[in-house]
Protein backbone atom coordinates (compact mmCIF):
# COMPACT_ATOMS: atom_id res chain seq x y z
CA UNK A 1 0.00 0.00 0.00
CA UNK A 2 1.46 3.26 -0.79
CA UNK A 3 2.14 5.56 1.68
CA UNK A 4 0.35 9.46 0.85
CA UNK A 5 3.82 11.35 -0.54
CA UNK A 6 5.40 12.17 -3.73
CA UNK A 7 9.18 12.63 -3.20
CA UNK A 8 12.55 13.80 -5.71
CA UNK A 9 15.40 12.05 -6.45
CA UNK A 10 18.92 13.16 -5.54
CA UNK A 11 20.49 12.92 -9.47
CA UNK A 12 20.49 11.06 -12.21
CA UNK A 13 19.86 7.25 -11.62
CA UNK A 14 18.49 6.22 -7.86
CA UNK A 15 21.28 5.73 -5.22
CA UNK A 16 21.45 2.58 -3.20
CA UNK A 17 19.82 4.31 -0.50
CA UNK A 18 16.55 5.76 -2.87
CA UNK A 19 16.13 2.67 -3.91
CA UNK A 20 15.79 0.50 -0.52
CA UNK A 21 13.50 3.82 0.76
CA UNK A 22 11.04 3.39 -2.24
CA UNK A 23 10.77 -0.35 -1.79
CA UNK A 24 10.36 -0.26 1.67
CA UNK A 25 8.00 3.30 1.95
CA UNK A 26 6.26 3.03 -1.36
CA UNK A 27 5.47 6.20 -1.97
CA UNK A 28 2.59 6.98 -4.02
CA UNK A 29 4.68 9.01 -6.56
CA UNK A 30 8.16 10.13 -7.72
CA UNK A 31 8.92 13.55 -9.11
CA UNK A 32 11.52 14.59 -11.68
CA UNK A 33 13.66 17.99 -11.58
CA UNK A 34 16.43 19.25 -14.29
CA UNK A 35 18.85 17.64 -12.27
CA UNK A 36 17.26 13.91 -12.62
CA UNK A 37 17.00 14.56 -16.26
CA UNK A 38 20.66 15.22 -18.57
CA UNK A 39 19.41 13.38 -21.72
CA UNK A 40 16.37 10.53 -22.85
CA UNK A 41 18.34 7.55 -22.80
CA UNK A 42 19.52 8.23 -19.05
CA UNK A 43 16.35 9.28 -18.22
CA UNK A 44 14.33 6.52 -19.51
CA UNK A 45 17.06 3.84 -17.79
CA UNK A 46 15.84 6.62 -14.73
CA UNK A 47 12.00 5.97 -14.79
CA UNK A 48 12.14 2.20 -16.01
CA UNK A 49 14.61 1.71 -12.62
CA UNK A 50 11.52 3.18 -10.51
CA UNK A 51 8.56 1.24 -12.02
CA UNK A 52 10.83 -1.70 -11.27
CA UNK A 53 11.01 -1.03 -7.44
CA UNK A 54 7.26 -0.65 -7.59
CA UNK A 55 6.58 -3.77 -9.79
CA UNK A 56 4.17 -2.32 -12.06
CA UNK A 57 3.79 0.16 -14.91
CA UNK A 58 1.09 2.50 -12.80
CA UNK A 59 3.27 4.44 -11.18
CA UNK A 60 3.30 7.81 -11.01
CA UNK A 61 6.02 9.74 -12.12
CA UNK A 62 5.53 13.49 -12.08
CA UNK A 63 7.13 16.57 -14.33
CA UNK A 64 6.76 20.38 -14.26
CA UNK A 65 6.68 20.86 -17.95
CA UNK A 66 4.46 24.01 -18.51
CA UNK A 67 6.81 25.27 -21.36
CA UNK A 68 8.41 28.60 -21.41
CA UNK A 69 10.40 29.29 -17.99
CA UNK A 70 8.92 26.34 -16.11
CA UNK A 71 10.26 23.28 -18.16
CA UNK A 72 12.92 20.47 -16.48
CA UNK A 73 13.48 18.89 -19.82
CA UNK A 74 15.78 21.62 -21.11
CA UNK A 75 18.29 21.00 -23.69
CA UNK A 76 19.09 20.16 -26.70
CA UNK A 77 17.72 16.87 -26.49
CA UNK A 78 14.42 18.03 -26.16
CA UNK A 79 12.14 20.63 -27.61
CA UNK A 80 11.16 23.76 -26.33
CA UNK A 81 7.74 24.79 -25.69
CA UNK A 82 6.16 28.47 -25.60
CA UNK A 83 5.20 30.04 -22.64
CA UNK A 84 1.06 29.88 -21.87
CA UNK A 85 1.25 33.78 -22.51
CA UNK A 86 2.73 33.39 -26.29
CA UNK A 87 -0.65 31.41 -27.31
CA UNK A 88 -2.83 34.54 -26.52
CA UNK A 89 -1.29 36.58 -29.41
CA UNK A 90 -3.96 35.18 -31.89
CA UNK A 91 -6.72 34.22 -29.29
CA UNK A 92 -9.15 37.01 -29.67
CA UNK A 93 -8.63 36.69 -33.68
CA UNK A 94 -9.03 33.19 -33.90
CA UNK A 95 -9.56 31.24 -30.62
CA UNK A 96 -10.65 27.80 -32.11
CA UNK A 97 -7.46 27.67 -34.13
CA UNK A 98 -5.68 29.04 -31.22
CA UNK A 99 -7.17 26.10 -28.64
CA UNK A 100 -6.59 23.93 -31.44
CA UNK A 101 -2.88 24.97 -31.13
CA UNK A 102 -2.55 24.92 -27.51
CA UNK A 103 -4.28 21.40 -27.74
CA UNK A 104 -1.13 19.97 -30.20
CA UNK A 105 1.40 21.49 -27.97
CA UNK A 106 -0.25 20.02 -25.18
CA UNK A 107 -0.49 16.87 -27.33
CA UNK A 108 3.53 16.88 -28.59
CA UNK A 109 4.51 17.80 -24.62
CA UNK A 110 2.61 14.83 -23.62
CA UNK A 111 3.94 12.55 -26.22
CA UNK A 112 7.36 13.57 -25.99
CA UNK A 113 7.11 12.26 -21.59
CA UNK A 114 5.21 9.40 -22.55
CA UNK A 115 8.90 8.05 -24.38
CA UNK A 116 10.37 8.99 -21.18
CA UNK A 117 8.82 7.57 -18.85
CA UNK A 118 6.89 10.10 -17.29
CA UNK A 119 3.40 9.49 -16.26
CA UNK A 120 2.12 12.71 -15.02
CA UNK A 121 2.17 16.82 -16.22
CA UNK A 122 2.59 19.45 -13.30
CA UNK A 123 0.35 21.20 -16.37
CA UNK A 124 -1.92 23.21 -16.98
CA UNK A 125 -1.23 26.69 -14.67
CA UNK A 126 -5.04 28.01 -15.11
CA UNK A 127 -4.12 30.47 -12.31
CA UNK A 128 -6.06 34.07 -13.64
CA UNK A 129 -2.98 36.62 -14.12
CA UNK A 130 -4.13 39.79 -12.05
CA UNK A 131 -1.78 43.53 -12.72
CA UNK A 132 0.34 44.26 -10.36
CA UNK A 133 0.85 40.67 -9.01
CA UNK A 134 4.34 38.89 -8.29
CA UNK A 135 5.89 38.00 -11.64
CA UNK A 136 6.26 34.23 -10.79
CA UNK A 137 2.82 33.78 -12.58
CA UNK A 138 3.60 36.46 -15.17
CA UNK A 139 3.65 34.90 -18.57
CA UNK A 140 3.12 31.25 -17.15
CA UNK A 141 -0.78 32.73 -17.03
CA UNK A 142 -2.89 32.58 -20.66
CA UNK A 143 -5.35 35.63 -19.59
CA UNK A 144 -6.38 38.04 -16.97
CA UNK A 145 -9.87 36.61 -18.07
CA UNK A 146 -10.69 33.51 -16.08
CA UNK A 147 -13.09 32.20 -19.05
CA UNK A 148 -10.04 32.50 -21.62
CA UNK A 149 -8.14 30.70 -18.79
CA UNK A 150 -10.64 27.96 -18.21
CA UNK A 151 -10.44 27.96 -22.21
CA UNK A 152 -7.01 27.48 -23.07
CA UNK A 153 -6.78 25.02 -19.48
CA UNK A 154 -8.89 22.41 -21.54
CA UNK A 155 -7.43 22.50 -24.60
CA UNK A 156 -3.87 21.20 -22.56
CA UNK A 157 -6.11 19.00 -20.50
CA UNK A 158 -7.43 17.39 -23.49
CA UNK A 159 -4.04 16.98 -25.40
CA UNK A 160 -2.31 15.25 -22.28
CA UNK A 161 -5.30 12.90 -21.69
CA UNK A 162 -5.52 11.93 -25.54
CA UNK A 163 -1.78 10.94 -25.75
CA UNK A 164 -2.13 9.29 -22.22
CA UNK A 165 -0.80 11.16 -19.49
CA UNK A 166 -2.54 12.79 -16.42
CA UNK A 167 -3.00 16.76 -16.48
CA UNK A 168 -2.29 18.45 -12.94
CA UNK A 169 -4.23 21.77 -12.48
CA UNK A 170 -2.66 24.36 -10.62
CA UNK A 171 -2.19 26.27 -8.18
CA UNK A 172 -6.36 25.65 -6.57
CA UNK A 173 -7.91 27.62 -5.51
CA UNK A 174 -6.10 30.26 -7.35
CA UNK A 175 -2.49 31.79 -7.61
CA UNK A 176 -2.64 34.57 -9.91
CA UNK A 177 -3.23 37.29 -6.81
CA UNK A 178 0.02 37.02 -4.68
CA UNK A 179 2.36 39.53 -4.43
CA UNK A 180 5.46 37.69 -3.40
CA UNK A 181 6.90 34.49 -4.74
CA UNK A 182 5.76 31.68 -2.17
CA UNK A 183 9.02 29.43 -2.88
CA UNK A 184 10.13 32.63 -0.95
CA UNK A 185 7.79 33.62 1.36
CA UNK A 186 4.66 33.35 2.67
CA UNK A 187 1.42 35.38 0.32
CA UNK A 188 -1.30 36.90 1.72
CA UNK A 189 -4.50 37.74 -0.59
CA UNK A 190 -6.45 40.06 1.37
CA UNK A 191 -9.52 40.08 -1.47
CA UNK A 192 -12.97 39.79 -1.05
CA UNK A 193 -15.00 36.57 -1.68
CA UNK A 194 -16.61 38.05 -4.80
CA UNK A 195 -13.02 39.20 -6.21
CA UNK A 196 -11.71 35.57 -5.44
CA UNK A 197 -14.82 33.83 -6.88
CA UNK A 198 -13.05 34.90 -10.76
CA UNK A 199 -9.73 33.39 -9.75
CA UNK A 200 -11.93 30.25 -8.49
CA UNK A 201 -13.64 29.98 -11.96
CA UNK A 202 -11.26 28.00 -13.83
CA UNK A 203 -10.92 25.62 -11.56
CA UNK A 204 -14.70 25.22 -11.26
CA UNK A 205 -15.10 24.72 -14.92
CA UNK A 206 -12.02 22.43 -15.01
CA UNK A 207 -13.06 20.77 -11.76
CA UNK A 208 -13.23 17.34 -13.04
CA UNK A 209 -9.68 17.50 -13.87
CA UNK A 210 -8.09 14.30 -11.99
CA UNK A 211 -5.31 15.81 -10.12
CA UNK A 212 -4.72 19.39 -8.51
CA UNK A 213 -2.39 21.06 -6.78
CA UNK A 214 -2.35 23.75 -3.76
CA UNK A 215 -1.51 26.99 -3.34
CA UNK A 216 0.75 28.29 -0.71
CA UNK A 217 -1.47 31.53 -0.10
CA UNK A 218 -3.00 32.71 2.33
CA UNK A 219 -6.60 34.08 1.64
CA UNK A 220 -7.43 36.26 4.78
CA UNK A 221 -11.21 36.21 3.87
CA UNK A 222 -11.26 33.12 3.72
CA UNK A 223 -8.96 31.58 6.52
CA UNK A 224 -6.47 34.37 8.42
CA UNK A 225 -4.82 31.78 10.11
CA UNK A 226 -3.88 29.56 7.38
CA UNK A 227 -3.16 29.14 3.98
CA UNK A 228 -4.81 26.76 1.46
CA UNK A 229 -2.33 24.06 1.71
CA UNK A 230 -3.67 24.00 5.16
CA UNK A 231 -6.66 24.88 5.89
CA UNK A 232 -9.56 22.66 6.19
CA UNK A 233 -11.46 25.67 5.63
CA UNK A 234 -11.20 26.01 2.52
CA UNK A 235 -9.86 22.67 1.39
CA UNK A 236 -13.18 21.53 3.04
CA UNK A 237 -15.93 24.90 2.18
CA UNK A 238 -14.05 26.16 -0.93
CA UNK A 239 -11.80 23.79 -2.98
CA UNK A 240 -14.24 20.30 -2.39
CA UNK A 241 -17.30 23.04 -1.65
CA UNK A 242 -17.47 26.20 -3.97
CA UNK A 243 -15.38 24.63 -6.50
CA UNK A 244 -16.55 20.96 -6.60
CA UNK A 245 -13.38 19.23 -7.01
CA UNK A 246 -13.58 15.96 -6.29
CA UNK A 247 -10.15 14.56 -7.80
CA UNK A 248 -6.56 14.00 -5.99
CA UNK A 249 -5.39 16.81 -4.37
CA UNK A 250 -1.86 17.30 -3.70
CA UNK A 251 0.01 19.86 -1.99
CA UNK A 252 2.41 22.37 -3.56
CA UNK A 253 5.96 21.46 -2.27
CA UNK A 254 6.60 21.28 1.38
CA UNK A 255 9.66 22.58 0.92
CA UNK A 256 9.22 26.00 0.09
CA UNK A 257 9.85 28.64 2.44
CA UNK A 258 5.95 29.49 2.70
CA UNK A 259 5.36 27.21 5.03
CA UNK A 260 7.57 27.98 8.22
CA UNK A 261 7.01 24.64 10.00
CA UNK A 262 9.27 21.86 10.72
CA UNK A 263 8.75 19.01 7.77
CA UNK A 264 7.20 16.86 10.48
CA UNK A 265 4.53 18.97 11.25
CA UNK A 266 3.67 20.26 8.20
CA UNK A 267 3.26 16.77 6.85
CA UNK A 268 0.85 16.16 9.46
CA UNK A 269 -1.15 19.22 9.23
CA UNK A 270 -1.28 19.27 5.52
CA UNK A 271 -3.27 15.63 5.78
CA UNK A 272 -5.03 16.45 8.65
CA UNK A 273 -6.09 19.89 6.41
CA UNK A 274 -7.81 17.03 3.61
CA UNK A 275 -4.98 16.86 0.97
CA UNK A 276 -5.09 14.03 -0.10
CA UNK A 277 -1.09 14.07 -1.13
CA UNK A 278 2.53 15.59 0.40
CA UNK A 279 4.90 16.59 -2.58
CA UNK A 280 8.68 16.98 -1.32
CA UNK A 281 10.79 18.41 -4.35
CA UNK A 282 13.89 18.82 -3.41
CA UNK A 283 15.64 15.29 -3.25
CA UNK A 284 16.85 15.75 0.72
CA UNK A 285 17.15 11.98 1.46
CA UNK A 286 17.10 12.70 5.71
CA UNK A 287 13.53 14.59 5.07
CA UNK A 288 12.09 12.10 2.99
CA UNK A 289 12.66 9.44 5.71
CA UNK A 290 11.30 12.30 8.30
CA UNK A 291 7.94 12.38 6.46
CA UNK A 292 7.79 8.70 6.00
CA UNK A 293 7.95 8.48 9.44
CA UNK A 294 5.09 10.26 10.43
CA UNK A 295 2.83 9.25 7.76
CA UNK A 296 0.89 6.00 7.33
CA UNK A 297 -0.45 3.83 4.54
CA UNK A 298 -2.60 5.02 1.79
CA UNK A 299 -5.94 5.60 2.99
CA UNK A 300 -9.22 4.04 1.14
CA UNK A 301 -10.12 7.56 -0.61
CA UNK A 302 -6.72 7.63 -1.53
CA UNK A 303 -7.06 4.50 -2.85
CA UNK A 304 -10.44 5.31 -4.23
CA UNK A 305 -9.07 8.37 -6.11
CA UNK A 306 -6.16 6.83 -7.63
CA UNK A 307 -7.89 3.52 -9.11
CA UNK A 308 -10.55 6.27 -10.51
CA UNK A 309 -7.65 8.56 -12.21
CA UNK A 310 -5.78 5.58 -14.04
CA UNK A 311 -9.31 4.03 -15.23
CA UNK A 312 -10.29 7.11 -16.53
CA UNK A 313 -7.12 7.96 -18.52
CA UNK A 314 -7.30 4.20 -19.89
CA UNK A 315 -11.17 5.27 -20.81
CA UNK A 316 -10.25 8.54 -23.13
CA UNK A 317 -6.46 8.27 -24.38
CA UNK A 318 -6.56 7.88 -27.45
CA UNK A 319 -2.79 8.44 -28.58
CA UNK A 320 -1.43 9.47 -32.23
CA UNK A 321 1.91 9.55 -33.78
CA UNK A 322 4.52 11.97 -33.45
CA UNK A 323 4.79 12.10 -37.25
CA UNK A 324 1.22 12.93 -37.48
CA UNK A 325 0.88 15.35 -34.70
CA UNK A 326 4.04 17.24 -36.33
CA UNK A 327 2.43 17.41 -39.64
CA UNK A 328 -0.51 19.21 -38.12
CA UNK A 329 1.33 21.75 -35.87
CA UNK A 330 3.67 22.75 -38.62
CA UNK A 331 0.43 23.24 -40.82
CA UNK A 332 -1.24 25.19 -37.76
CA UNK A 333 1.90 27.01 -36.61
CA UNK A 334 2.24 28.48 -40.58
CA UNK A 335 -1.20 29.59 -39.79
CA UNK A 336 -0.61 31.01 -36.20
CA UNK A 337 2.38 32.96 -38.24
CA UNK A 338 0.03 34.32 -41.06
CA UNK A 339 -2.34 35.56 -38.59
CA UNK A 340 0.58 37.51 -36.34
CA UNK A 341 1.44 38.95 -39.20
CA UNK A 342 -1.67 40.22 -40.45
CA UNK A 343 -2.22 41.83 -36.86
CA UNK A 344 0.65 43.53 -36.64
CA UNK A 345 0.48 45.61 -40.12
CA UNK A 346 -3.38 45.98 -39.29
CA UNK A 347 -1.55 47.61 -36.12
CA UNK A 348 0.84 49.71 -37.99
Amino acid sequence: MAKPFIVGLAGTELTDNERAFLKENIPWGIILFKRNCDRPDQLRVLTDAIRDVYGTAEVPILIDQEGGRVQRLKSDHWRTYPAAASFYETYHHAPEKSLEYVRLNASLQASELKKMGVTVNCAPMIDVRAPGAHDIIGDRAFSEDENEVAAYGQAVIQGHIDQGILPVIKHIPGHGRAKCDSHEDLPVVESDLQTLQKDFKPFQILKDAPLAMTAHILYSVLDHKNCATLSSEVIKHVIRGMIGFNGLLMSDDISMKALKDDIKSLTRNILAAGCDLVLHCNGHFDEMVQISDVIEAESDMLDFRTNQMWNKLFMQASPRADDDLMQEYAELSSEMLGLRVKQMAANQ
